[in-house]
């Protein structure tokens, strides 16, 4: 079961606000070690010139887990109706923006692709009304960032467009 599914599914049984930790340490000029505990570490670094980019920067990891937790929900929603979404992919393309003379993230569009065909896939129109809704990430950042989902079958046949 996905991170997301278990604090869907906690939330949900009333089990209270589930919490995590990340820790960072920096290893010189903008690189950091991010320690995600039992899960090992990842090195990230600002792009040049700011940093030397010897590893992703904050603003993929954000793009990433916006992707990641859209993907996971996706399949608890198909899962939920006892469906097998099959080999589900996702690309996330992110837009800077200068908002009063500094960068910043000004929207994200997630392309999602299930491993099976639409018709394949019961209650799918229910799906893809729902699933973004118990996506934590996605749902936490689209206060300050727009974010267009599209979700493609196997044969990529547009099934969700960004509206």
């Amino acid at each position: 079961m996905t991170e997301s599914a278990i604090i869907a599914e906690k939330w949900e049984e009333g089990m209270g606000n589930p919490a995590f930790e990340v820790k960072l340490k920096l290893i010189d000029n903008y690189k950091f070690e991010v320690d995600f505990g039992e899960f090992g570490q990842i090195i990230t670094d600002e792009p040049e010139p700011v940093g030397h980019g010897e590893g992703p920067g904050p603003s993929q990891i954000l793009a990433a887990s916006v992707a990641n937790c859209l993907a996971a929900s996706l399949m608890f929603a198909i899962r939920k109706f006892k469906g097998d979404p099959g080999k589900v992919t996702a690309k996330v393309q992110g837009d800077m923006e200068r908002v009063d003379g500094r960068l910043r993230i000004g929207s994200m569009h997630v392309e999602l692709n299930l491993g099976q065909a639409a018709d394949s896939i019961d209650k799918l129109d229910r799906v893809l009304e729902q699933f973004e809704n118990f996506c934590v990430v996605t749902q936490s950042v689209r206060n300050g960032i727009k974010v267009d989902v599209t979700v493609l079958d196997d044969a990529g046949q547009v099934l969700k467009s960004a509206e």
